[in-house]
């Protein structure tokens, strides 16, 4: 039986959790808060950037998923750092693969479409960041001294995104109201959106394939739509009248909302990705594992759903 352990208990580590756990195998999910244990998951509170902690809180794992991430852009730069080196350690420690949950932001801005090839020319201080610490943990696979992968996705959406995703509480919850809603950037551009399950699956898939390790892939992601293609989807789904969409301004973001919510000051960095195309290819994955995006349509409609339930719960 393999011993999985992950880092992060939101939306994506808790799919790979629930996703293994089905499967028969022993997950242990590591999170600062800790979490109420189940026949097959059992929770540990432990924060990621004390190495010792890490350490032993992953004993014994044969590969460890890291699917955490800081609580906002501000937060970045002083706790990646520990975090991203403690993993490292503990997976050099346990000889267990680590699988490292990654974006886009390594790649520097384009009007191509961005592949497992774009060179890593980030020119952002959260872009370089994350380059430095995809480097470093290659460096360490080719030294012989773990087994490392990386997959990359676009912006996330899907069951389980309420909270700084651009299909999460500001946009689903006021379109199944009836409302409007305000949106950042070119509403028309084309842009990736990658799918939570499909996010889940081919992390698992990479733990347990060997052809993946050593380098970065992309995960299945289907063609990209714009946010006023996916609006427009939600509204259908809904069976709802095509709602208003409002562009809303930088400088609002940014000086005004951020002086309140601190992780909003961060998204001046991300600012090329929603005023232009932002376009991913996933096709080596596919070629190399079989597996394929699900379809737009039936991705957002799980996701209406999952927010009627939620909506419907909370009343």
């Amino acid at each position: 039986m393999t011993h999985h352990v992950i880092l992060g208990k939101g939306q994506i580590g808790s799919t790979v959790a629930e996703s293994l756990a089905r499967r028969g195998d022993t997950v242990r999910v590591l999170s600062r808060s800790g979490g109420t244990d189940t026949d097959s998951i059992t929770h540990h509170k432990v924060d990621a950037r004390d190495r010792d902690a890490l350490l032993a809180a992953c004993r014994g794992a044969d590969v460890i998923y890291n699917c955490a991430n800081p609580g906002g852009y501000h937060q970045w730069e002083a706790e990646w750092p520990p975090m991203a080196e403690a993993l490292l350690a503990a997976a050099e420690a346990n000889d267990a693969g680590l699988v490292m949950t990654g974006n886009l932001y390594v790649y520097a801005e384009t009007d191509r479409h961005m592949t497992e090839r774009s060179a890593l020319a980030a020119t952002t201080r959260k872009g370089r960041l994350r380059v430095e610490m995809w480097e470093e943990a290659v460096a360490r696979h080719r030294a012989g001294r773990l087994r490392v992968t990386e997959a990359r996705a676009s912006d996330f959406f899907g069951p389980g995104t309420t909270q700084n995703a651009m299909l999460g509480e500001r946009v689903m919850r006021p379109l199944l109201a009836g409302g409007n809603v305000q949106l950042l950037g070119d509403v028309d551009a084309p842009h990736s959106f990658t799918y939570i399950p499909d996010v889940a699956n081919a992390l698992i898939r990479l733990a347990d394939d060997d052809r993946s390790w050593g380098r970065a892939w992309h995960i299945p992601t289907a063609p990209a739509v714009s946010q006023r293609d996916m609006v427009d989807g939600i509204c259908e789904i809904a069976g709802r009248s095509p709602a208003r969409i409002t562009r809303m301004p930088w400088w609002l973001i940014i000086n005004v909302a951020g002086l309140f919510q601190p992780h909003l000051r961060g998204l001046a960095e991300t600012r090329h990705q929603w005023d232009s195309p932002y376009v991913m290819e996933s096709t080596e994955f596919t070629e190399t594992f079989g597996d394929v995006p699900t379809p737009f349509d039936e991705a957002l409609g799980e996701t209406v759903e999952w927010w009627r339930r939620r909506i419907a719960e909370q009343r």
